[in-house]
């Protein structure tokens, strides 16, 4: 199973930010079990180090950015991928749409972030950490 997980939930990861930290941790925990193959993008964990940044200091946010790219895959950002969130009449917020059509590129199953709502465009099924645990984390 192929999951992409947006930048809110690396960003309450490095930062513990509760209540979200609980399942949000619990996912990137998934990540050694082979059933599992959970993807983030170069934006995502820009994101993320910028909201780390501000808490921890530079040193701590990137020695953090750092352990989360040994654990994840990381898409790749290309042209195609700007060009189809830049045509697509239905992304609004082109952030959104870069990480939409890099999890569609890396063929993700699954897109997971707290705002469901901003991928309301999205082919791939949306679902919030505490969705997709209670979805899968017991089958």
């Amino acid at each position: 199973m192929r999951v992409f997980l947006d930048a809110h939930i690396l960003v309450s990861v490095l930062n513990k930010e509760y209540p979200l930290y609980t399942w949000s941790s619990r996912i990137l925990s998934l990540a050694g079990q082979s059933r599992f193959s959970f993807f983030t993008s170069p934006v995502c964990l820009a994101i993320a180090f910028y909201f780390s940044e501000k808490k921890s200091g530079a040193q701590i946010a990137k020695k953090k950015v750092g352990l989360l790219a040994e654990k994840l895959l990381i898409t790749e950002i290309n042209k195609s991928v700007v060009m189809q969130a830049v045509s697509n009449k239905q992304v609004t917020d082109f952030e959104d749409g870069i990480e939409y059509f890099a999890a569609k590129s890396c063929k993700c199953n699954y897109i997971i972030t707290e705002d469901v709502s901003d991928f309301y465009f999205s082919e791939i099924e949306v679902m919030t950490a505490r969705q997709f645990l209670e979805s899968f984390s017991t089958e």
